[in-house]
C-alpha cells in the first residue's frame, strides 16, 4: 500500500482571504459616484494551514468562533475556493456543513432527500436504495412530504444528518451538527459516528465540544484566528483549546452573557438565570425553570463552584409530585439521574405549600466542559411523567487547568531525593 493510499484528505499551504468594504452601503448611483474612492478590506479567514487526514481516522477541528473552522470544512468540501493552496480529497465525499444546507425551503423532505443526495454526487438508483433508511434514521416518515420551509431547526438536522450518512462515503465532514437536536438524535448520531469509525471510514467533526473531540477523535487540530496553534495528541489539543480561549474568548463571551444575567436579574430577586419557560394547559406542569447565576456573576461555572438548579411547577391543591433531574454532557456521558425522594427521603407537597423546588449541588465535581440538565415533573409512584425541561437548561464549566479530567482533582505530587547507592564490598 502507497503512502499516498494511507492519506485521505490532503491540505497544502491554504489561505483564504475575504475582502469586505469599509464602508456602510450605498444606492447604486452613489456606487457609481464613488467607485474609485471606495476602499475594501482583507479578512484572513485561515493562513496557511497544513495538514492530513489518515485513511480510517476521526480527526476533530477545534476553535473559538471566528477561528476559521467552518471556512476549512467549505474548502475541504469544494464549496469555497482556497485563496492560495490545495486540497485533495480521496474518495466518495458527505457534508453536512450547516443546518440545512443543500436544502430547498419550498421542497418537501422527501424531494430535498434526493437533491441534497444529488449534490453530494450519489446517483438517483442509489438514493432510491436507502431512501426507507433514511427516512427512518430521521425518524420524518410523518412529515416527509411537508416542505421543509414547515421544518423546525432539530428536524431539518434529522434529516441533513440523516441523509450523509446513510450514503455511506468514504469521507464524511460534520459541522457543529451533533451539537444540534434533543438528547435522543444527539445519541444516534454519536451511535452512527461510531459506527463509521469500525467500519474504517474517515472522519473530519469541527465542534466546539472539547468532551466529543475526547470521546471521539483521533488526532485535532485547533485553530485561532485562521492560525494552527496545535495538531496532533488530542488532550494536548484541548489544553490548548482552552488556554485560547481564556481569557480574550471566555471574557467576550462572558460580558455578553453578564450583560443578560443583569438584566434577569432585576426581574429576579435571587440573582437566577431564567433558562427555560414551559408553556402548557396541564393541570400539574413546570411553568418556569433556572439554573442560578455562578458565583462569579458570569457566565461559566468552575469546579469547586455552588450549582443550582430550579422550577416553579403548578399543581391542584393537596397534591404530592416528585422532581427528578438528569445530569448529562455534550458527548451523552449521563452523570446523574436522581429525584427529590433520594435526595430528601420525602416527597415535594402538599402543593398549597410548596411550588418551587432547586437541587443544589455544593462544590461541583466536574470539570471542562458543556452540560445539559433535564428536570421532570412525575406522580411519586414514577408512573406518570406531567411535564419535562428536555434542552433547555445548559451551562458550561471552565478550568484552566491543564490537568486533564472529567472530574475535579485535587492531586499532590512529592518527590524524594535519590540517595547514591553505596556498594557492600
Amino acid at each position: 500500500m502507497t503512502t499516498e493510499s494511507l492519506v485521505a484528505v490532503e491540505v497544502t499551504d491554504l489561505s483564504k482571504t475575504f475582502r469586505k468594504s469599509s464602508e456602510p452601503s450605498k444606492t447604486l448611483k452613489e456606487r457609481l459616484l464613488t467607485w474609485r474612492q471606495s476602499t475594501t478590506q482583507e479578512f484572513h479567514a485561515l493562513r496557511d494551514v497544513n495538514f492530513d487526514i489518515r485513511t480510517g481516522e476521526t480527526f476533530g477541528i477545534l476553535g473559538h468562533n471566528g477561528s476559521g473552522k467552518s471556512t476549512l470544512l467549505k474548502c475541504i468540501a469544494g464549496t469555497i475556493r482556497p485563496t492560495t493552496g490545495s486540497v485533495k480529497v480521496r474518495g466518495q465525499l458527505s457534508a453536512l456543513l450547516e443546518l440545512g444546507a443543500g436544502f430547498h425551503p419550498d421542497l418537501t423532505g422527501r424531494e430535498n432527500i434526493f437533491l441534497n443526495g444529488s449534490i453530494l454526487g450519489f446517483s438517483r438508483v442509489h438514493i432510491e436504495e436507502i431512501f426507507d433508511e433514511i427516512v427512518e434514521f430521521s425518524g420524518l416518515a410523518e412529515f416527509i412530504d411537508t416542505q421543509v420551509k414547515h421544518y423546525s431547526s432539530g428536524m431539518y438536522a434529522r434529516l441533513g444528518f440523516a441523509v450523509a450518512v446513510n450514503l455511506e462515503p468514504d469521507v464524511l465532514l460534520i459541522d457543529e451538527v451533533l451539537a444540534v437536536g434533543d438528547e435522543a438524535f444527539q445519541a444516534k448520531c454519536v451511535d452512527r459516528v461510531r459506527g463509521f469509525q469500525t467500519a474504517g471510514r474517515t472522519i473530519c467533526l469541527v465542534t466546539h465540544s472539547p468532551d466529543l473531540v475526547r470521546s471521539l477523535c483521533d488526532r485535532v487540530m485547533v485553530l485561532d484566528h485562521g492560525d494552527v496553534i496545535h495538531l496532533g495528541d488530542v488532550n494536548e489539543g484541548i489544553s490548548t483549546y482552552r488556554r485560547s480561549l481564556d481569557p480574550a474568548g471566555v471574557a467576550a463571551e462572558q460580558e455578553a452573557a453578564a450583560e443578560a444575567e443583569a438584566a434577569v436579574a432585576k426581574a429576579r430577586a435571587e440573582q437566577t438565570i431564567v433558562i427555560g419557560e414551559v408553556s402548557t394547559e396541564s393541570a400539574i406542569a413546570i411553568d418556569d425553570a433556572w439554573i442560578d447565576a455562578p458565583p462569579s456573576g458570569r457566565a461559566t461555572f468552575h469546579p469547586g463552584d455552588t450549582v443550582g438548579v430550579g422550577l416553579r411547577f403548578r399543581a391542584p391543591e393537596g397534591e404530592m409530585v416528585r422532581a427528578r433531574l438528569h445530569l448529562h454532557a455534550a458527548d451523552g456521558i449521563h452523570f446523574a439521574n436522581l429525584s427529590s425522594w433520594d435526595v430528601t427521603g420525602a416527597e415535594i407537597g402538599p402543593t398549597s405549600a410548596v411550588n418551587e423546588v432547586r437541587f443544589v449541588f455544593d462544590d461541583f465535581p466536574l470539570t471542562d466542559g458543556h452540560y445539559t440538565v433535564t428536570l421532570i415533573l412525575q406522580d411519586p409512584a414514577e408512573t406518570v411523567e406531567y411535564d419535562r425541561t428536555d434542552g433547555e437548561l445548559g451551562f458550561d464549566v471552565f478550568t484552566g487547568d491543564p490537568i486533564i479530567s472529567r472530574l475535579k482533582l485535587d492531586v499532590r505530587l512529592e518527590t524524594q531525593s535519590g540517595q547514591p547507592s553505596t556498594s557492600g564490598r
